[in-house]
C-alpha cells in the first residue's frame, strides 16, 4: 500500500473516485461502480432517452436527479474556491425541477451535467489543500453524486421491471 505522504494524494484520490462515478474506473478495480466501461454518470444516462428519463419513480425522475447533481456540483466548486453563501432551501428546491423534457432538453441537461463536473473537478484540482473545509466540501461532493448515481440507477432497474 502507499502512504499518503502530502494533501495532493488526497486530492488525487478523489478526482479517481468522482471520475469513476462520472466516466468509468481509471484503475484495474473499482471504488464502488460497476467495472464496465460505462457505468459512470456519462455511460447510464447516455442509454437512456428523454421519456424513460423524464418518468417519475418515488417521487423523482432521472431528469430531476440530474438537474439536482447538476446545481450541487455548482454549489460545491463555488464553495471549494471560496464562496461560502450557501444556496439556500429555494435554489434547492428548484434544483430538483424539470420541466417538460424532449430530447433536446434531455441533451442539453446532460451536457450541464458534464459542465458541472468540470466545474468540479478543476475546483478540487486547483484548490487541493488550502483549508480543511474546503477539503471537507470536496469529499462530500464526492459522496452526494455517488449516492444519485446509485438512486439513479435504482430507478433504472424498477422501470426495466414495469
Amino acid at each position: 500500500m502507499t502512504t499518503v505522504k502530502s494533501p495532493n494524494a488526497v486530492v488525487d484520490q478523489l478526482l479517481g473516485v468522482l471520475d469513476e462515478a462520472f466516466e468509468h474506473p481509471q484503475k484495474p478495480f473499482t471504488y464502488f461502480t460497476d467495472p464496465e466501461p460505462d457505468s459512470g454518470y456519462f455511460g447510464t444516462l447516455a442509454k437512456l432517452d428523454a421519456a424513460v428519463a423524464a418518468r417519475q419513480v418515488a417521487n423523482t425522475s432521472i431528469a430531476a436527479q440530474v438537474k439536482h447533481v447538476t446545481f450541487a456540483m455548482h454549489a460545491t466548486a463555488g464553495f471549494i474556491r471560496g464562496n461560502m453563501e450557501q444556496p439556500g432551501l429555494e435554489r434547492w428546491q428548484k434544483s430538483w425541477q424539470v420541466s417538460v423534457l424532449d430530447e433536446a432538453g434531455w441533451k442539453r441537461l446532460q451536457a450541464e451535467l458534464r459542465t458541472a463536473y468540470d466545474d468540479l473537478r478543476r475546483a478540487i484540482k486547483s484548490h487541493n489543500s488550502s483549508e480543511a473545509l474546503q477539503v471537507g466540501g470536496a469529499i462530500a461532493a464526492v459522496t452526494h453524486v455517488a449516492y444519485h448515481l446509485g438512486a439513479i440507477k435504482q430507478k433504472i432497474a424498477i422501470l426495466k421491471q414495469a
